[in-house]
Parts: structure tokens; C-alpha cells; sequence
């Protein structure tokens, strides 16, 4: 059964940072290219970033380069998604998944607010 966690979510200031955790289980982790996504209330969920398998090759939104780093740990089954420079506009659940796999973890809400 896929199991998707994902964790580290809070309340911060403008300009400040957290990190994400996305802890994996119930498939093969180190095989699949991860991503993280949001979604706002009444919005369609969008893609944040992504992550191959291997960690080589990762991509971002435009809203979020140059502040946002994905990374992934193979031997723990985890991703992170390490937010830096945080804006309002960034306020809305993350939540993670694996490419191709239909199921979703509960998401983590980030909350960006003076």
C-alpha cells in the first residue's frame, strides 16, 4: 500500500524558511522520479517541483526558482523540499507524489504571514 507523509509545514514570516518532508513507503522509493505540488482552495494543484530518481535532473515553477531546493534521500525513503525566502503567496497545502502513482499523502499546510 502507497503511503505518502508529508510533514514540516508551520507558520512563518516574510522571508523566512522551512523545510518539507515527504516520507515514502509501500513501493519502490529510489526508482521513481518524486514532486512536490500545492493547491490553494478552489484551485487546481500545481506543480512545485520535480526530482528524477537519481537526483540528477530536477526542475522548478517560475514562481519559485532561485528560493525553493528539492532533494531526496534514497536510503530514507524521503524527499524535502527546502523553502527559502518565503512569500504570502506562498501560503497553501504542499503536498508530495511519485510520478505515475495515483495516491496522495494529506498534504502539509505552510502558512507565510507577518
Amino acid at each position: 500500500q502507497v503511503q505518502l507523509v508529508e510533514s514540516g509545514g508551520g507558520l512563518v514570516q516574510p522571508g523566512g524558511s522551512l523545510r518539507l518532508s515527504c516520507a515514502a513507503s509501500g513501493f519502490t522509493f529510489s526508482r521513481y522520479r518524486m514532486s512536490w505540488y500545492r493547491q490553494a482552495p478552489g484551485k487546481e494543484r500545481e506543480l512545485v517541483a520535480g526530482i528524477s530518481s537519481t537526483s540528477h535532473l530536477t526542475n522548478y515553477a517560475d514562481s519559485v526558482k532561485g528560493r525553493f531546493t528539492i532533494s531526496r534521500d534514497n536510503t530514507k525513503n524521503t524527499m524535502y523540499l527546502q523553502m527559502d525566502s518565503l512569500k504570502p503567496e506562498d501560503t497553501v497545502v504542499y503536498f508530495c507524489n511519485a510520478f505515475g502513482v495515483d495516491s496522495w499523502g494529506q498534504g502539509t499546510q505552510v502558512t507565510v504571514s507577518s
